[in-house]
């Protein structure tokens, strides 16, 4: 056991590291420079899109845009801005802040070039039903020459979407801080995990189980909700703070081009921790949200890229942002003391500035993060499923998943997290691969696309 927990630590490790990050952060620059900078460029285009200005109801597809975008974000805003961030913090200091952000603007170009082709290469099911996504659009656009790549991202798909690690976070959260001392020591520790993930696991059954417009109607309405409550929680403890605000954005900047970070790694290790923290958090480039957009309704590909674009901006650029704010300001990064626990360095920001509201606000985002993210993940199984073996089987997915959140909830199996953590990594190989043959492809088409809007 001992050889297999140091394997799958090893093996996350590896799948994280330099290489990966060098194919994601290499591939975002050459699409930024490559479509010339077209995501800031068009930026308020995207918006109008997104406001349903140009929305086609009677377009191929299942969700309007907003409803694509809401899931995708749904799915990535989750632990990573709330625990990641802090780690990022504490080890790199508050310059990879800074590098978090360069990461996430280089990753709104990925979003726009591997969301477009999601759309431009749309293949179809067993059923006949038009499915996007890396796989699709590797076989389409590349060629079935190509299959063995595309299957081998459906295939790590299958384990790195499923619920363990939130419905794991989800649990000890819930357990800790949400119900009270006197509920919580009703029965023993092992019970009450398990009570709480058969709860996690009925509200989750209800939604996956309605599919995909289920899944869009939902995040539609439970995503603006979460970012909103967080994001001015956040500026209130800012303005209460509003005197530190100066030298915290000095800081970002100062330390990001420092040789010694608080940590003590050098500046290339600084990096590494916010570009890491940012493809963890915001997955441009993994090619999950790619099967999400490939469901909107919309005959223009392009459309959906600049849409997509826009997850990374709220993700990492406002959500990580205000993590980063809130540990700050607050003051209890500056007694961090090399403590990497990201949960309890954020709630306690939160506890040191609304000592009796800051954990309960914290926790309901929690809640709505962590739940979002298995609402969506339950649909990117079923994309990967159903391209394997057939669309008439991808909802037996959907059975493994829900029992899996139970699971989740009561192992503490490190090695297993590693192992999930190290494959959902590997999806970006094929995602990057197929997204870069097929750059010249999106290019035209986003020419040929302003052309025509006289944009």
């Amino acid at each position: 056991m001992k050889s297999f927990e140091a394997f799958c630590a090893d093996f996350s490790s590896a799948a994280w590291g330099t290489p990966l990050l060098i194919l994601l952060l290499g591939g975002g620059l050459f699409f930024t420079i490559y479509s010339r900078f077209l995501p800031f460029r068009y930026f308020k285009h995207a918006i109008d899109v997104l406001r349903g200005k140009f929305d086609d109801p009677d377009a191929e597809g299942d969700i309007d845009h907003y409803e694509a975008l809401s899931g995708a974000i749904a799915a990535t805003v989750g632990m990573g801005n709330i625990s990641g961030v802090a780690v990022a913090l504490v080890t790199g200091g508050p310059g990879a802040l800074f590098w978090m952000w360069i990461s996430a603007l280089l990753g709104m170009s990925t979003k726009f070039f591997t969301c477009t082709l999601s759309v431009m290469y749309r293949g179809h099911d067993s059923h006949g039903h038009a499915e996007g996504g890396p796989m699709y659009y590797i076989e389409e656009g590349l060629g079935t020459k190509w299959k063995p790549l595309a299957m081998f991202f459906a295939a790590a798909g299958l384990l790195g979407v499923t619920p363990m690690f939130q419905a794991n976070q989800l649990t000890e959260v819930i357990r800790t801080v949400v119900l009270p001392e006197s509920v919580s020591s009703m029965a023993s520790v092992d019970m009450m995990n398990f009570i709480i993930g058969v709860c996690i696991m009925v509200v989750v059954s209800f939604v996956i189980f309605g599919g995909i417009e289920r899944i869009g109607k939902v995040a539609g309405k439970l995503v603006p909700v979460m970012v909103v409550v967080y994001v001015l929680s956040v500026l209130v403890m800012i303005g209460l703070n509003i005197e530190k605000l100066p030298g915290i954005i000095t800081s970002i900047f100062s330390e990001a081009f420092q040789f010694e970070s608080v940590g003590g790694g050098v500046l290339g290790a600084v990096i590494i921790i916010g570009a890491k923290r940012a493809a963890f958090s915001n997955e441009a480039g993994i090619g999950t949200a790619p099967m999400m957009h490939g469901a909107a309704k919309t005959e223009e590909p392009i459309r959906e890229g600049l849409v997509a674009m826009i997850g990374p901006f709220i993700d990492t650029i406002v959500v990580c942002t205000m993590t980063a704010l809130a540990i700050l300001a607050s003051g209890v990064y500056d007694s961090a003391a090399g403590d990497v626990n990201g949960v309890l360095l954020t709630t306690e920001a939160f506890k040191a500035v609304f000592p009796i509201m800051g954990p309960i606000i914290l926790s309901l985002c929690v809640l709505f993060f962590a739940l979002t993210t298995l609402f969506s993940f339950s649909y990117y199984g079923t994309k990967c499923l159903g391209y394997l073996i057939g669309a008439d089987k991808k909802h037996y997915f959907n059975y493994y998943y829900v029992v899996l959140i139970v699971v989740g909830s009561v192992i503490k199996l490190d090695a297993i997290i590693n192992l999930i953590d190290g494959v959902y990594a590997t999806m970006a190989i094929p995602t990057m691969i197929g997204a870069l043959l097929l750059a010249p492809k999106v290019r035209s088409a986003a020419i040929d696309y302003f052309n025509r809007m006289n944009l």
